[in-house]
């Protein structure tokens, strides 16, 4: 029997929960129990507390953590499971448990913060786990390669399995497109919308600049800051989270996605905003150019000046537009969570 560990889902999903709850369907053919503390219908579940989740904070994660190292392991036995897949990278260590495991990214590695307790786990928890792992799938060759130079895992023992987008829910709209450009996500500061604020401050003022995402009290306050002095902070607008229902058209009437991230494990957003035709303005470092292909303008994101140079490629040039917009679509087709969860389906009964 195989566990599903889906401890960490959150109420209002980004890329972890996404990834999840897409993967689920094609998962059936194994007959997994989900260890849930959301309703799923149609699926075995085993009900497990709902505090565990990162909607409480830093307490949910760290009673997740304790509830993975000593309850997970009671339930694998009393259930005679013998293997656990976990959609991120948290397993029970120094136990019995045999698991499956996807990792996603080495961003706290990459950009440290030694006050942080996520670089902490990512120093002495995740390379336990990883090291125990009956083996580790990752989003892109980026991420497995960041797993092979951090903690020296053997490359045989990775598989990349890329992550995709759901095709009803993320296309052409056929919307007008309106004067913003678009950046979805965290506001982190590896996320670079610093250096995005100070090229779009040299656009034309009839665009705006629209981020979408949870505010963030370690870093929100500073992009205003930032918006403010630069004089554009009635061109900016702090959308706050956007719920997946209302993504499609905010994606769609963009001007273009502007997604210069210093690091990424993926970049859904990039890959979301293709499947809509919404031309795509993005890094060219890490696992992004594996998605974007040469459907996207690539950008260096230390580079302020390639980042305004993109925007005004996009803003005067139609022409570009509708070549991106339909690379983009074209692009897009070759990802699919049917493909995902096959590879991942069939790299767990390898192990079963």
């Amino acid at each position: 029997m195989i566990l599903v560990n889906l401890a960490f889902l959150a109420a209002k999903p980004t890329g972890h929960t996404v990834y999840a709850k897409n993967l689920l369907p094609g998962l059936n053919l194994l007959n997994p129990v989900l260890l849930t503390g959301q309703d799923f219908e149609n699926y075995q579940c085993y009900k497990i507390s709902d505090q565990l989740t990162p909607d409480q904070g830093t307490k949910g994660h760290f009673n997740r953590l304790k509830w993975t190292q000593f309850e997970l392991p009671k339930i694998y036995k009393n259930l005679q499971s013998n293997l656990v897949f976990s959609p991120i990278p948290e397993a029970p260590i120094f136990t019995k448990c045999r698991y499956v495991l996807t990792l996603h990214d080495f961003i706290p590695l990459r950009f440290p913060r030694f006050t942080s307790p996520l670089t902490q786990y990512y120093r002495f928890y995740i390379p336990h786990v990883l090291h125990q792992a009956q083996h580790i799938l990752s989003d892109s060759e980026s991420t497995a390669n960041d797993a092979i130079e951090f903690y020296k895992i053997p490359s045989n023992k990775i598989t990349v399995v890329p992550l995709a987008y759901d095709k009803e829910h993320f296309k052409f709209l056929n919307l007008p497109t309106k004067n913003y450009f678009l950046y979805v996500g965290r506001h982190d500061i590896y996320k670079n919308i610093g250096r995005s604020l100070n090229a779009f401050s040299n656009l034309s003022k009839d665009y705006e600049f629209w981020i979408a995402g949870s505010p963030d009290p370690r870093f929100t306050p500073k992009l205003k800051e930032q918006a403010e002095a630069l004089g554009i902070i009635d061109r900016v607008k702090f959308l706050s989270y956007v719920s997946y229902a209302e993504l499609p058209a905010l994606i769609n009437q963009a001007t273009a996605l502007l997604f210069t991230s210093l690091w990424e494990g993926f970049g859904l957003p990039v890959l979301e905003a293709m499947a809509c035709g919404t031309p795509v303005i993005t890094s060219n470092l890490s696992s992004i150019p594996e998605v974007a292909g040469d459907a996207a303008i690539l950008v260096n994101p230390y580079q302020e000046s390639e980042i305004f140079d993109a925007m005004n490629a996009i803003v005067k040039d139609s022409t570009l537009r509708f070549q991106l917009r339909q690379k983009g679509l074209d692009r897009a087709q070759s990802f699919s969570w049917q493909k995902t969860a096959t590879q991942t389906t069939e790299i767990l009964k390898s192990y079963l």
